[in-house]
């Protein structure tokens, strides 16, 4: 198994254990292989659920820039809502997951088409 399948192996569990949810495998590849070199860098590969600056990195850049969505609360409010159904004291918030389920809540998987 490649280091990219054992990651995503890991962020299905998550997926299962945090959200209860049986994940889209097909998607949640597509996710990952987006993030590029990303989920093997240990600092990048996640994301900080308290610092402010990186859930507007996650706005801008993931659910502006890439999902194409147009600034306003609502792209605040489902990140927080992801954060927390991931559980605030979860230290290991991966990015490939958090961008799995903002994708899925906004139905934009067709990005990764």
């Amino acid at each position: 198994m490649s280091k990219r399948d054992e990651l995503i192996e890991k962020y299905a569990a998550d997926i299962k254990s945090k959200f209860g949810e049986t994940p889209d495998m097909d998607f949640l590849t597509k996710v990952a292989i987006g993030l590029g070199p990303a989920i093997y860098n240990l600092d990048a590969s996640k994301v900080s659920g308290s610092d402010d600056k990186e859930l507007e990195t996650v706005k801008k850049n993931f659910l502006m820039k890439k999902l194409g969505l147009s600034d306003g609360p609502q792209l605040m409010d489902a990140i927080n809502s992801v954060i927390e159904k991931y559980g605030k004291s979860e230290k290991n918030k991966h990015r490939a997951v958090i961008y799995y389920q903002l994708a899925k809540h906004f139905k934009k998987e067709s990005v990764y088409k």
